[in-house]
C-alpha cells in the first residue's frame, strides 16, 4: 500500500463528520466543500507530521478549524464583537414552568424538549458568535473534551470552558425567544404558560 492509500484509508472514516461539522461552521454547502477538501489537502502535505498513535480525528478538525478561522474570519478586518446579556442560571427552565411543571408530573425538561425541534436548535446554533458556535459543535455536536477542543481550536483550556458556557446560555435565550415568537403567532404553547 502506497503512502496515499495508507492516508486515505485513515481519514476516508471522518469525511461525513468533518463535512457536517463545516456546514455548520460555514453555513453553506459550496463553502463547507471546499473547507473539507482545504482541510485534506494540507493534512495530506502534513501529514508526515502526524505522529503515528495520537488522535488523528482531532488533528484533523483542528486543521479543519484553522483553515475556517484562515479562509473566513481573515477575510474581516475586524473580529466579530459580541454582547451577551448574562443570563441567571436555569433561566430557560424558570421561563418555560419550573417547578408548576413539575408538580404536574413532568420536569421542565420534558416539557421543553416536545416543544423544541431539531430545526429550532440549529437555528439556535447558528445564530451564535461564531466563536461560541465553533466550541458549541466541537462539544456537544461532536463530542470532544474540552482539552481536545483546547487543542483544536488553539486556545486555554480555560478559554474553552468560558465560549461553551456562553455560547450554550446564547443558546437558551435564541430557544426561548423562538418558542416566545411561536406562541405569539399561535404555533406553540399558550401565550400565559411562559410567565
Amino acid at each position: 500500500m502506497s503512502e496515499g492509500q495508507g492516508y486515505e484509508a485513515m481519514v476516508a472514516p471522518l469525511v461525513d463528520r468533518l463535512y457536517a461539522t463545516a456546514i455548520r461552521l460555514s453555513r453553506c454547502e459550496a463553502d463547507a466543500e471546499d473547507l473539507v477538501q482545504e482541510t485534506f489537502l494540507k493534512a495530506y502535505r502534513a501529514y508526515e507530521s502526524f505522529q503515528a498513535g495520537t488522535n488523528l480525528k482531532a488533528w484533523l478538525y483542528r486543521i479543519l478549524t484553522n483553515t475556517y478561522i484562515n479562509i473566513y474570519r481573515a477575510k474581516k478586518r475586524r473580529p466579530d464583537e459580541s454582547n451577551l446579556e448574562d443570563v441567571e442560571d436555569l433561566y430557560l427552565y424558570r421561563r418555560l414552568g419550573g417547578l408548576e411543571a413539575v408538580a404536574a408530573g413532568r420536569s421542565a425538561e420534558e416539557e421543553v424538549l416536545d416543544r423544541i425541534t431539531d430545526t429550532d436548535v440549529k437555528a439556535a446554533i447558528d445564530s451564535l458568535p461564531e466563536q461560541f458556535r465553533l466550541a458549541v459543535v466541537l462539544s456537544d455536536i461532536e463530542g470532544f473534551s474540552y482539552k481536545e477542543i483546547a487543542e483544536i481550536m488553539d486556545v486555554p483550556l480555560g478559554t474553552v470552558m468560558s465560549r461553551l458556557h456562553r455560547g450554550r446560555r446564547a443558546m437558551q435565550r435564541a430557544l426561548l425567544e423562538l418558542e416566545l415568537r411561536k406562541a405569539a403567532v399561535g404555533g406553540g404553547p399558550e401565550e400565559g404558560s411562559f410567565s
